[in-house]
């Protein structure tokens, strides 16, 4: 069955900006600096932020904005041919910043690139669990086949960014792209710098340059837009949201947890897992270091996600409770006493030091021993994605998870299944459900999205689920421009107006 999606030359991002009464340059301050600008990287927030669909192009782009679903970015349109794989019509007369023409080997390279195990591309967790091949049809038409077949397949591919078909498999430091900007200075330490181009392929952008600053604590970056040293800060605490004129929450699709390592005693006990979740006090958290308007985590998702199961509860606070399932797990020869590490990320988010403080305390008031360290966002990595580091001792490894896309697919298989990057443990059950539901449709995969998010929760006990996080924003009142759920880890300046 031939099924076509989306047809027509539509345009989005820059293409679909309105048109503002000025341009000029602006000044962002993010939270965290950084460490690489790979593109194949741009799905951690970080680097996203700055060059994800700025310089960095996909092929196809999923609008949160004005939630028109899976728009056409670099193909302007694709189809599903009769024998389940994609056909995407790329969008021609395009080039990329160093003035090579954009084509189909340009897209195949970029996706094996990503798929290559000559680097570690982030974007390739998405792909866990099958198999996909691109194929050149000419110059401007590529097929993708999935083994097993992939009914959101033009939505995964809004995650693969786009590079020159002559791009090394290796990282890279300067990102060549598509993109409506291009780097022109990155001083590390310092400052990033993004300078418009006059050659893109679509409408020009208001923002003409864009220089990027960084600062870990948030009420610096708040006061730094309140005095005009910078425009805008995408992330800012709540405490320091006080000025409606300029300040906006939104909704944020980033899930706060603690993944649990179960390959190392005692958390390969499930009593004591049970008793990590028992211990914390999460709704202690709201309206004091977590906005009120937060919600407590039942899965790795967030609620709008599709199969989101509204029967799984959180764990009760229960810190009598704990202390039994520890004192029983003991009895049984479970060392309970060894010391666990809780390793966290330096600025992360807003008061990621005092939450993770705050839940360190929790946990050995039921009797667990809990260290804490906090490291930048490189290091951070090595402890939360294979390979794991041999010898290691027990770990609490506390992130944050952003799933915009609205389906499990882009978070269930690389943090729960046997294979997954970032998966803390094995179980047949997990992986036979995801397997099913990746490849399934309509409502069977709502059914089996839902009876995979139980399981893992209720059964397994995967993690420490803490909270959905509600984001805040700082906006220059010289700009025009309010935040999405996109802005956890993008931060498109084509979206930008200056009044």
């Amino acid at each position: 069955m031939k099924k076509t999606l989306i047809l027509g030359a539509l345009m989005l991002g820059s293409a679909m900006s309105p048109v503002f009464a000025a341009s000029g340059p602006i000044k962002i301050v993010l939270a965290e600096e950084a460490d690489l600008l790979e593109p194949c990287m741009a799905t951690r927030s970080n680097i996203g932020r700055v060059i994800m669909q700025n310089v960095s192009e996909t092929l196809t782009e999923l609008d949160v904005r004005d939630g028109k679903g899976v728009l056409p970015r670099l193909a302007e349109k694709w189809e599903q041919n009769e024998d389940g794989s994609w056909r995407f019509h790329l969008r021609q007369g395009v080039k990329f910043s160093d003035g090579t023409t954009f084509d189909s080997k340009d897209v195949k390279h970029s996706f094996d690139r990503i798929m290559s195990d000559k680097n570690a591309c982030e974007s390739r967790r998405y792909f866990g669990g099958m198999t996909v091949t691109a194929n050149v049809v000419d110059d401007h038409t590529i097929d993708f086949s999935a083994d097993p077949v992939q009914p959101i397949l033009p939505l995964l591919m809004s995650l693969v960014t786009i590079v020159p078909e002559e791009t090394p498999l290796e990282f890279i430091r300067e990102p060549i792209g598509t993109g409506p900007y291009k780097l022109t200075n990155w001083t590390p330490g310092q400052q990033i710098v993004l300078s418009g181009r006059d050659d893109y392929w679509g409408q020009k952008p208001q923002v003409t340059e864009a220089t990027y600053l960084f600062r870990a604590d948030p009420s610096v970056r708040a006061a730094m837009v309140q005095a005009g040293e910078a425009d805008l800060s995408p992330s800012i605490s709540q405490l320091d949201a006080t000025n409606p004129k300029t300040d906006f929450s939104y909704l944020d699709s980033e899930t706060v947890y603690l993944r649990i390592d179960h390959n190392i005693e005692p958390m390969n006990d499930v009593r004591v897992r049970r008793a990590l979740n028992m211990a914390i006090d999460r709704q202690a958290f709201l309206g004091t270091l977590v906005p009120d308007s937060a919600l407590l985590a039942t899965a790795i998702v967030p609620p709008p996600t599709l199969g989101w199961n509204p029967d799984v509860k959180v764990f009760p606070y229960d810190p009598e409770g704990a202390k039994k399932l520890l004192e029983e797990a003991k009895a049984e020869g479970v060392k309970v006493e060894t010391p666990i590490t809780i390793i966290a990320r330096s600025a992360n988010f807003p008061n990621v030091t005092e939450i993770m403080e705050a839940i360190q305390a929790q946990l050995q008031e039921v009797g667990f021993k809990i260290d804490l360290k906090f490291v930048d966002v490189a290091e951070h990595e090595g402890y939360y994605s294979k390979p794991f580091k041999e010898g290691r001792g027990p770990q609490l490894v506390a992130a944050m998870h952003d799933n915009s896309k609205g389906d499990p697919s882009f978070s269930m298989f690389f943090k729960y299944a046997t294979e997954g990057t970032q998966s803390g443990f094995s179980d047949p059950k997990v992986d036979d459900l995801i397997k099913r539901a990746s490849a399934a449709v309509g409502d069977e995969r709502a059914k089996l999205w839902s009876q995979a998010i139980a399981y893992v929760h209720d059964e397994v006990v995967a993690d420490v689920l803490l909270f959905h996080m509600v984001g805040f924003s700082r906006v220059s009142e010289r700009l025009d421009f309010k935040p999405t759920m996109a802005t956890n880890s993008m931060l498109q300046l084509s979206e930008i107006g200056i009044k």
